[in-house]
């Protein structure tokens, strides 16, 4: 007798399926359901799908606490390098400055080509330049903000977070990957605000893994 084949998708083994994880990112990011729908190219009802599914697996009641979630994703760099000790940790030095502009195409050109800046790369409402061992990242906006935003780099950002935590940083969000390099390295971060609640953050960058065949 031919043995029945479920139906549906075959389970995945890590706790949430790709797709979901990408929307989880980009929820922990800060971003809204429509924005995440833009910036991935799916709908909006997917999106809304993909998160109701990320809260019921992680057992979590409202997207809130999902922003605030450290979750791992089990191909990521960060999970195959040690873990180093909370009282290791050292803010710094400087990654990345952000700043806003209100027309990223006209900002993109000045900076390249009046002031002769790297582009490393950009996306839509986005662009990153190179400052010598700094990153510079333009966001457009609908209206400026007074103020850039300093990215401190640390060697274990969940280190570096609970032990901030302990000194009671507030953090916004969770620790979370934001780009990951064709490579396979990854940019991560995490937002927490200084004592007059005006936003930083934290980026970790973690290199691509020693085997290339490990990607996914």
């Amino acid at each position: 007798m031919t043995a029945r084949r479920s139906r549906g998708r075959p389970p995945h083994a890590d706790v949430l399926t790709p797709a979901e994880w990408r929307v989880v990112e980009a929820v922990r990011h800060g971003m809204s359901n429509p924005q995440i729908a833009r910036r991935q190219g799916v709908s909006l009802d997917a999106v809304k799908f993909h998160v109701a599914n990320a809260l019921l697996k992680l057992g979590l009641p409202t997207r809130a606490e999902l922003r605030r979630w450290d979750g791992v994703w089990s191909g990521s760099a960060l999970q195959r390098e040690p873990t180093e000790g909370a009282g290791d940790v050292t803010v710094g030095p400087l990654a990345q400055i952000a700043r806003t502009v209100a027309d990223i195409e006209a900002a993109k050109a000045w900076y390249r080509e009046i002031l002769g800046l790297d582009l490393l790369y950009a996306f839509p409402g986005m662009a990153f330049f190179r400052l010598g061992e700094t990153r510079l990242y333009l966001q457009e906006t609908a209206k400026a903000a007074g103020e850039s935003i300093l990215y401190f780099r640390v060697e274990d950002i969940h280190a570096a977070c609970r032990e901030l935590e302990a000194r009671g940083v507030r953090f916004v969000s969770a620790p979370h990957m934001i780009y990951r390099h064709p490579d396979g390295a990854e940019d991560w971060m995490a937002v927490f605000r200084d004592n007059e609640d005006r936003p930083l953050a934290l980026m970790r960058h973690a290199p691509p893994p020693a085997d290339p065949t490990i990607r996914d």
